[in-house]
């Protein structure tokens, strides 16, 4: 069962799409081959699915950080900034009501 889990791990990104019926539909073939008993097939899926849950949250976290360095270097204004903008023109706003 291991080297089956050490096989599918080489897929890489490819598990991050991996659903439960497609990793279910995997373990049924391995059962049915005789290659896993129905425990096995079990834990199988498990460990498939909490992989691909893994590889899914990582691959997130890799876009996420490329778009941010991406927009850093084209000096697009993050969330951070025009908060700060807005601060400052209703500080703005407040003061020249203040002076009429």
């Amino acid at each position: 069962m291991k080297e089956y889990i050490r096989k599918i791990g080489l897929l890489g990104i490819g598990i991050a799409a991996l659903t439960k019926e497609k990793a279910e539909e995997l373990a049924n073939d391995l059962v049915k081959k005789g290659e896993l008993s129905q425990d096995e097939g079990k834990t199988l899926v498990k460990d498939l699915l909490k992989r691909s849950e893994e590889q899914g949250n990582e691959l997130t976290k890799r876009i996420d950080k490329e778009v941010k360095k991406t927009l850093k270097g084209i000096n697009v204004a993050s969330k951070e900034d025009l908060r700060k903008l807005e601060k400052k023109i209703g500080k703005l706003e407040k003061a020249m009501k203040k002076a009429e």
